[in-house]
């Protein structure tokens, strides 16, 4: 093998610093850094982050408890057991509802699958993906933190469809918001729930709505409106 030529006592002198050329030059160039969690880059229109089950728009739930989101996601991470409506107790449109919905972040890995297979598009993700925590069981989000909040027009289930309204006519549009004759059924029949109570007398635990129509987080230090 032929010798290799040795470097003169300039290069000899200045090698072991050489390595810093690439360093100093970025020392000048403007820093991408991000300020985080000071400033928060949007994410894009289309992000995959948390879940939010929705409403039609006079309140009652798309869910219908069908669990082709749990048949469909791969990681086993969604729980849902379904239940018949009643003429008493009706949260959603057509013959049953999702009672219990449950999302373990501990095994979701985003990939919208369970959004893919969802027929009444009840179930879709939105931009919030602050979801660390440093408690296990406060990872699996029940029905109640991923329900979408009450918007204007809403009225808060179980209470009847509109009248003369059948169950193709919500996913047809022809919902726009709740009727005079829903609203006088809800303030007759719902009494106003105990705090830390849903309307079924179940414990309501985690995430929970702003009454200004916001969703809460974990850094909510506002009263909510259950």
């Amino acid at each position: 093998m032929p010798e290799q030529k040795k470097g003169g006592f300039f290069s000899d002198l200045f090698a072991p610093v050489g390595g810093f050329g690439v360093t100093f030059a970025t020392m000048f160039r403007k820093l991408e850094t991000e300020e985080y969690p000071e400033e928060k880059r949007p994410t894009q229109p289309r992000f995959h982050g948390r879940h939010q089950l929705n409403r039609h728009p006079d309140g009652l739930e798309k869910c219908v408890g069908c669990e082709l989101c749990a048949w469909a996601c791969p990681a086993d991470a969604i729980l849902v057991e379904g239940a018949d409506n009643t003429d008493d107790a009706r949260f959603s449109p057509g013959e049953r509802y999702g009672r219990v919905y449950q999302i373990n972040y501990l095994r979701c890995i985003f990939c919208g699958l369970c959004i893919e297979a969802c027929p009444t598009r009840a179930l879709t993700m939105t931009n919030f993906y602050e979801l660390a925590d440093n408690n296990r069981g406060d990872l699996i989000f029940t029905k109640e933190q991923l329900l979408a909040p009450l918007q204007e027009g809403m009225l808060t289930p179980p209470h009847p469809m509109v009248d003369g309204m059948e169950e193709r006519d919500y996913y047809q549009g022809k919902v726009s918001k709740a009727t005079p004759e829903q609203e006088r059924w809800v303030s007759e029949h719902q009494a106003e729930p105990e705090d830390g109570l849903a309307w079924t007398g179940d414990p309501v635990e985690g995430v929970d709505t702003l009454a200004g129509g916001r969703q809460a987080t974990r850094d909510t230090d506002k009263a909510v409106k259950r």
